[in-house]
């Protein structure tokens, strides 16, 4: 079994311009855009894009999501209420998602991301 994993070798070093672009790039934008990034990613392999359950990964799934909690917690309070809550609410609905996409579903609190964010409930 092969590792297709990239190496810091297999990704291509920042040029002078690149390095001046992000240079010029708040840090809440370029936090955002990761967030974004996860989120699509998470909610591919929830099976809620185009190609729908053929994409369907739980355990990938899982991984995004706790990465995603992570990274809002993380940044919360240095990007403030105004970025963070609407992150908030969509890692919020990824992880109930994620919960009506399991055939067994996960202990409150133990469920992606909720090591990080509390236990996720549906709202009634």
């Amino acid at each position: 079994m092969t590792d297709n994993t990239p190496s810091a070798a297999d990704i291509p070093a920042a040029g002078p311009d690149e390095q001046r672009e992000l240079a010029d790039v708040p840090a809440v934008e370029v936090i955002g855009t990761l967030a974004v990034h996860l989120m699509s990613a998470a909610a591919v392999k929830l099976g809620l894009a185009e190609n729908g359950e053929a994409d369907l990964d739980l355990d990938e799934a899982r991984k995004l999501i706790t990465a995603l909690a992570g990274l809002i917690t993380a940044a919360a309070p240095e990007i403030g209420s105004q970025h963070a809550a609407p992150l908030r609410d969509g890692l919020r609905t990824l992880q109930l998602a994620f919960r009506e996409a399991s055939t067994y579903p996960d202990e409150p609190g133990q469920g992606p991301g909720e090591k990080f964010t509390g236990p996720v409930f549906a709202r009634s």
